[in-house]
């Protein structure tokens, strides 16, 4: 059996969200405060049996509006179905927990468990009365936590709720929650044999070598065990013996001061003696790290990373002591179940990669059986599948849900590509509040600085900037479409290149690149097209996706569009461009408002710009100024070599926005749709 769902009412963030979960492991991530601890200890209300039920007012969920909480005391409800694994036996010590809880027989069995916080039925007219005259929110939530929180109770129930039935405690603590959060003192839970878990264990693996052997019977196994038992206690013996004999000149002085103070009488005087029994001697043993060097050091010198990973592995051994049947009886647990807080705060991504691999391996030795595991790592997510994400999103205060592997549907090329593709950077869009994907390395370099000219800090409102390397866009969309029912709801942007192309009209002819104002121009010869994408998703033509490009008359590409808004901005040469020197002629000759011949005199002779010229005279709809910042705009696109001149414009472009308002700085535009899509995704 499996933890299949979980309803969540009133609880925290959650006002009414139903979350379905894998059988196996499940990678819970979001942005901050999106709701993953919330999801962990709605599950531990119910699940973990040695866990704090009553509740806190700031536990329940503060969007409930004022009529609400004036008509009905607020109540918490966390639901949990239960199902049958694919391959489980009808006749397993699963069905028998599960037994009573049970609400659909046939197979998949399902079987439910209910948490309820609520003002019992008598105590809810004097709630009512209290409430009546009140007209400030904050206010009824201070009566309810001074005058009524005291008297609400706590039940777990097993089956339809409305039976009423309690799920009784026996089968609940059949259930093996053990809950790891991301602040811990690991070295106070396992460094010494005097805590539990390290005793437990110890208790559990020795004399492994017998416990484990398939050749003997239960009986020759307990002979066995209780021999090397009896053999440690005449050694401890001996060695009490031993003590007691060391002491024995010392041991007068120790009763004399004893008799003087009366505590010896009635012929009855302090001694020594004492046994010790192998588990009691577990308290002198400590974790130490030895290396193949032959140096040992204590574990408390470890690194906290390290150390986390030695607790989670004693851990899952604890699981594993306490499901054991042979070991505890009727006492073992039945369904260990591992939640794990942020494991990244204290291990390095090689590390986190490693241990996620940990995990799935004592998955399928059965150790655990269901992990839920909450991230912001990108590494982390990007070492599982999309299958295994479940990801949460809180957007003005309702929280909702997306199911990355769902998305797709029968999709399986797009799905594929996802998976292939969403590496430690590209999985950051499911993290952020809101996304912008673009096609490229300068788009993603340079987004960041163009949103501050226009008063925008990306970053401030976590924005993530997605470079997909191409017109990819479609593949990650399925995650975040509002129309799809398992998507990630959360407003996306995609910024694209216009990339006007032409083709000869002959046989055999293929499209290529073309520069705007080509277009169109000579349709004898020539058929046109632009960028596909274009018209996808125009804005407001979806709820939470937008696509933005260049002007359909000017528009080619990002660089390209700089220089059109900028036709004399000379920061944006850089010195891993080639034609600087005539780069920055033509764009002084732009300044100073020079005839079109001029800008043409200057370019040198080669094949790309006696075609520019020509097209250009071909032209008789643009205007002279138009075709001057075309012809600064392709000269520049053509001298640029992308990688590292957006490095170079990040860094020019950054340096000029820091000396706003001071000498040396110069006005710059950016392009309009850049602009557009910024403000869009920001409002």
């Amino acid at each position: 059996m499996y933890i299949y769902k979980v309803e969540i009412e009133k609880y925290r963030n959650f006002r009414d969200r139903e979350i379905t979960f894998n059988d196996g492991i499940n990678v819970i991530i979001g942005h901050n405060n999106a709701g993953k601890t919330n999801l962990i200890s709605a599950l531990a209300l119910v699940l973990n049996s040695n866990g704090k039920k009553r509740l806190d007012v700031h536990d329940f969920n503060k969007s409930t509006s004022l009529d609400e909480l004036k008509a009905n005391p607020p109540r918490i409800r966390i639901c949990i179905t239960i199902k049958q694994s694919e391959n489980e036996e009808l006749n397993s010590d699963d069905l028998a927990t599960v037994a009573n809880w049970l609400i659909k027989l046939e197979e998949p069995y399902e079987a439910l468990l209910t948490y309820e916080y609520y003002l019992p039925e008598k105590d809810t007219e004097k709630y009512v009365k209290a409430l009546s005259d009140v007209t400030d929110k904050e206010k009824a939530w201070k009566i309810i936590q001074q005058d009524f929180l005291r008297f609400y109770v706590h039940k777990i129930w097993g089956g339809n709720v409305i039976s009423q039935n309690m799920a009784d405690n026996e089968s609940l603590q059949k259930f093996d929650f053990q809950f790891l959060d991301a602040i811990r003192d690991v070295e106070r839970d396992m460094l010494s044999g005097r805590n539990a878990l390290l005793r437990d264990v110890l208790d559990f693996y020795m004399d492994y070598d017998i416990k484990s052997d398939r050749t003997i019977t239960e009986e020759q196994k307990v002979d066995k065990i209780r021999s090397h038992k009896q053999a440690f206690s005449d050694a401890a013996d001996s060695l009490i013996l031993n003590l007691i004999k060391r002491m024995e000149l010392g041991k007068g002085h120790i009763l004399s001061y004893a008799k003087d103070t009366g505590a010896a009488f009635n012929k009855a005087n302090p001694s020594f003696d004492g046994g010790i029994s192998d588990v009691e001697m577990f308290s002198a043993l400590k974790l130490i790290v030895e290396y193949e060097t032959g140096i040992k050091i204590p574990a408390t010198h470890n690194g906290l990373g390290y150390n986390n990973l030695i607790f989670m592995s004693l851990l899952l051994s604890k699981m594993q002591v306490s499901s054991d049947g042979n070991y505890l009886g009727s006492n073992a647990k039945v369904f260990p179940i591992l939640a794990i807080e942020e494991p990244e705060a204290h291990l390095h991504p090689a590390m986190q990669h490693q241990f996620l691999k940990f995990l799935l391996k004592n998955k399928e030795e059965k150790k655990v059986r269901q992990i839920f595991v909450t991230t912001h790592s990108t590494h982390i997510t990007s070492s599982v599948s999309l299958d295994e994400m479940i990801c949460l999103h809180n957007e003005n205060g309702e929280t909702s849900v997306g199911y990355p592997g769902k998305v797709f549907q029968n999709n399986e090329k797009s799905k594929k590509y996802v998976q292939r593709f969403l590496d430690a950077t590209k999985s950051d869009m499911l993290f952020a509040q809101k996304v912008i994907l673009v096609e490229g390395l300068a788009e993603q370099l340079l987004l960041s600085i163009l949103a501050r000219y226009e008063g925008f800090s990306l970053e401030e409102n976590h924005v993530a900037i997605v470079n997909v390397g191409g017109r990819f866009f479609d593949h990650f969309l399925y995650l975040f479409s509002s129309t799809n029912p398992y998507s990630v709801i959360k407003k996306i942007a995609c910024i694209t290149d216009r990339d006007p192309e032409r083709k000869k009209k002959e046989k055999g002819a293929s499209y290529s690149k073309c520069y705007p104002f080509e277009y169109d121009v000579q349709k004898d010869a020539y058929d046109y097209k632009c960028n596909p994408s274009f018209n996808l998703y125009p804005a407001n033509a979806h709820p939470n996706i937008a696509l933005f490009s260049q002007d359909e008359k000017e528009g080619r590409t990002f660089e390209y569009d700089l220089i059109l808004h900028n036709p004399s901005f000379e920061l944006l040469i850089t010195d891993s461009m080639k034609n600087q020197e005539e780069l920055k002629k033509l764009m002084r000759l732009f300044k100073e408002g020079a005839e079109l011949s001029e800008f043409e005199s200057l370019l040198r002779g080669s094949k790309e710009n006696e075609r520019i010229l020509q097209s250009i005279a071909l032209n008789t709809i643009w205007t002279k100024n138009e075709k001057k910042r075309a012809l600064i705009a392709s000269r520049y696109l053509n001298s640029v070599g992308k990688g590292e001149n957006a490095l170079e414009l990040a860094y020019t472009l950054t340096d000029n926005f820091n000396r706003k308002e001071k000498k040396g700085y110069q006005d710059f535009i950016v392009p309009n749709y850049i602009k557009e899509a910024i403000t869009w995704v920001l409002r």
